[in-house]
C-alpha cells in the first residue's frame, strides 16, 4: 500500500512538472495593438460634401503607408464645429479631433504640424464667385482686383483667404458659419462669395431650393497660391501620424492614385466651370512661407491646362 502511495505522488508531481514545463515553452501570445485612431472634424450641420475628397485621401495615404504602421480607423466627430472650434479642439488634451484639413498661413504653421503636401494639388486656390444672378452685368467691367476692391467679398471667419483679399485691397465681410454665408448673399450682405472651382457649381446644385438667386459668375477666374495640408498636433502622437501620412501621400504621387482620386472627385466640376473662356485675376499670397513646396511641379494641378 505504502508503494502505490509513493508511486502515485511521483506520477502526481510528473504530471505538474510536464504542464509547468509545457506553460514555460509555450509561445507566448502576440500581443494585439490597438489600431490609432484618426478623429476628424464634422464641419457642418446638414448638407456639406466640401471635404469629401480630402479624407478619401487621408484613408488611401494610411492604407499606403504600409502594413507595417499598424491598422488604424478614421473617424469623424460627433458634433460639428466651426472653424475656430476645430482650433480649440486640437489645442484641447485631449479633443475631440486630432487631425484637421485646412488651406495653410504662417499661424497655423506655426502651432500645428502640416504635411506640407497640397492635398488638392493646389486647386482650392482657383476661385470662382458666386453672385446673386441678377447681378452679372456688374462683373462684365471687371479686369483687375482694384476692379473688385468696389465689391464686397464674402468670406468664413478667420478663413485664410481673408487676410489675402484685404492685403489686395478687396473689402471683406466675415461670416461666422458656413452655411449662414450663402443666407448672407442671399440678404445682400455682401456681393460675392469666393469658392474654389471644384465647389462653386455644386454648392449651387444643392442649395437651388433654397437659394433660387444664386448663380456662378460666367466671366472671371480669381487665383492665388493656396496649399490646403493636413495639420497634426505638435506632440509624439502628431509626429507619428504627420510621418506617416506624409509618406502614404508620397506613394500616392509615385503610383499616380493620387491624381487618380483626385480625377475621380474633382474632374467633372473642373471641366463644368469652362476655365479657358474666364478672365484670371491674380492676387499674391502673402501668407506663404518658404517650405511652401512650390517648386515641385508634380504636386500642383493647373486647371487652365488641365495637367
Amino acid at each position: 500500500m505504502r508503494q502505490l502511495v509513493t508511486e502515485g505522488r511521483r506520477n502526481t508531481w510528473r504530471l505538474l512538472l510536464a504542464a509547468g514545463l509545457l506553460l514555460c515553452g509555450a509561445p507566448a501570445r502576440a500581443t494585439v495593438a490597438a489600431p490609432t485612431i484618426l478623429t476628424y472634424p464634422l464641419t457642418s450641420e446638414g448638407v456639406d460634401s466640401r471635404y469629401d475628397y480630402e479624407w478619401a485621401v487621408l484613408r488611401m495615404a494610411l492604407e499606403k503607408s504600409g502594413a507595417r504602421a499598424g491598422e488604424f480607423d478614421v473617424r469623424r466627430s460627433e458634433v460639428a464645429m466651426s472653424p475656430p472650434r476645430v482650433l480649440h479642439e486640437m489645442r484641447a488634451q485631449p479633443g475631440r479631433i486630432n487631425v484637421f484639413v485646412r488651406a495653410t498661413s504662417a499661424e497655423l504653421e506655426r502651432e500645428f504640424l502640416p504635411v506640407r503636401l497640397p492635398v488638392d494639388r493646389g486647386l482650392l486656390g482657383y476661385r470662382l464667385l458666386l453672385i446673386r444672378a441678377a447681378d452679372q452685368p456688374r462683373y462684365a467691367r471687371v479686369r483687375s482686383a482694384a476692379d473688385l476692391a468696389s465689391m464686397r467679398a464674402g468670406l468664413g471667419q478667420g478663413w485664410t483667404d481673408v487676410a489675402i483679399l484685404r492685403a489686395a485691397g478687396i473689402p471683406v465681410v466675415e461670416g461666422s458659419s458656413y452655411t449662414g454665408l450663402f443666407s448672407m448673399l442671399d440678404a445682400n450682405r455682401f456681393d460675392f462669395f469666393l469658392r474654389s472651382i471644384d465647389e462653386a457649381s455644386r454648392e449651387v446644385d444643392e442649395r437651388h431650393d433654397e437659394y433660387p438667386r444664386m448663380a456662378v459668375e460666367q466671366t472671371l477666374l480669381v487665383h492665388y497660391p493656396l496649399p490646403r495640408y493636413f495639420f497634426l498636433r505638435r506632440d509624439v502622437q502628431g509626429r507619428q501620424l504627420a510621418t506617416r501620412i506624409e509618406a502614404g501621400m508620397e506613394t500616392m504621387i509615385r503610383d499616380g492614385s493620387l491624381g487618380t482620386l483626385f480625377q475621380r472627385y474633382k474632374g467633372d466640376l473642373v471641366r463644368k466651370a469652362r476655365l479657358d473662356q474666364r478672365r484670371v485675376i491674380r492676387l499674391a499670397n502673402p501668407q506663404l512661407g518658404p517650405e511652401t513646396p512650390l517648386a515641385r511641379h508634380e504636386l500642383w494641378f493647373n486647371p487652365l491646362t488641365g495637367k
